[in-house]
């Protein structure tokens, strides 16, 4: 190294002009031979650094006679400056050699395979809310969609749930503040509807509800779709036979329906809708419970009171209604187990839905 070959202490008995010489030429040596732009900065500083070689040559210029100073000085700084221009030069060469090599040695063969790209996959609740739509939209049903925070005139009172109406109990609220909710249901979307569209309507009202209730069957926020229709003369044989042919064509021809009496406050007459159990085919199974049926969702014929509320004479108009639970639809059409998987974000689970 430049430490070794560069002996202040041999030179001390040269003149100055010849020991300042006689670093240069050692120096300018040492550059040319260093092999790495590392080791020819580490040369430098060995050189021009504060502890350099040059260094201790101006420490004794101090003890110089005040004439011959300048020209010492002189001296010092034409050699300095002519290794400092030797040092970039033999830098750029070296850097340059450098790089030319990481780019031999990093080389990319075109000729290689690609790294394969991890591809996402539409959600289940997604894909169900989507082909239910397309369904509809076949059936001649047209998608309109609410605000996620209703009032609570268009989420109970539109709806013939006044507030001191008993059904209020069986919906778990989150309340905003006293005239606002976080909707419970899509039914809201039905009247805004009413408000700004005149009959006859076909609609499909999917999004998101929220209730305070959250356990292996139930989230607290989760997805429904509501089907609507208002015309003249509509029955429940309307009702039954939109239901029947959806049920077959999104769990397959075949299966069958059944209505069971119930009870919502802005249908009437109510009834829950069941369908054989699309995985064992009306057979019995864990799914179903053994029993072959499996509830999709509730119906009804709209209740006149909610019509007048719209003002629509009951009289002149008549109506059904009809709303799946997005994630019961799907746990039933992929067989899955716990609701909550959901909303898990576990990349296993949701790889299966890729197409």
């Amino acid at each position: 190294m430049i430490a070794k070959s560069l002996n202040i202490s041999l030179m001390s008995n040269l003149p100055l002009k010849e020991r300042i010489d006689a670093i240069r030429l050692e120096a300018e040596s040492e550059f040319k031979k260093a092999t790495t732009s590392r080791d020819l900065y580490d040369l430098k500083v060995r050189i021009l650094g504060k502890t350099g070689s040059f260094q201790s040559v101006m420490k004794e210029m101090g003890s110089l006679p005040p004439a011959e100073k300048p020209m010492a000085g002189k001296l010092v700084n034409e050699a300095k400056q002519a290794l400092e221009a030797l040092y970039s030069q033999c830098d750029e060469s070296l850097k340059s050699a450098e790089l030319a090599a990481k780019l031999k040695a990093e080389s990319l063969d075109l000729t290689l395979p690609g790294v394969p790209t991890p591809m996402g996959a539409q959600h289940p609740v997604s894909l169900v809310m989507e082909e239910i739509s397309m369904i509809l939209s076949r059936m001649g049903y047209s998608v309109r969609t609410g605000p996620l925070i209703e009032t609570d005139r268009n989420n109970f009172e539109g709806l013939n749930v006044p507030k001191d109406h008993p059904a209020r109990d069986m919906q778990d609220t989150f309340y905003i503040d006293e005239t606002h909710v976080l909707r419970t249901h899509t039914s809201p979307i039905q009247v805004r509807t009413y408000e700004n569209e005149k009959p006859p309507l076909r609609i499909a009202a999917p999004g998101s509800v929220f209730r305070c209730d959250s356990d292996v069957s139930h989230s607290p926020n989760f997805h429904q779709i509501e089907g609507i229709c208002v015309d003249r003369k509509v029955s429940m044989a309307d009702l039954k036979g939109t239901v029947t042919y959806f049920v077959g064509e999104f769990f397959g021809k075949g299966l069958k329906t059944r209505f069971r009496p119930s009870f919502f406050p802005f249908t009437e007459p109510s009834a829950e809708i069941d369908c054989q159990c699309a995985v064992c085919k009306g057979k019995g199974c864990r799914m179903c419970s053994d029993t072959g049926w499996v509830e999709i969702g509730g119906s009804g014929l709209i209740h006149p009171n909610v019509l007048s509320f719209a003002g629509l004479d009951p009289k002149e108009w008549q109506g059904f209604a009809f709303g799946f639970g997005i994630e019961r639809m799907a746990i039933i059409k992929y067989g899955i187990n716990d609701i909550r998987l959901f909303s898990d974000n576990n990349v296993r689970f949701l790889e299966q839905f890729s197409v």
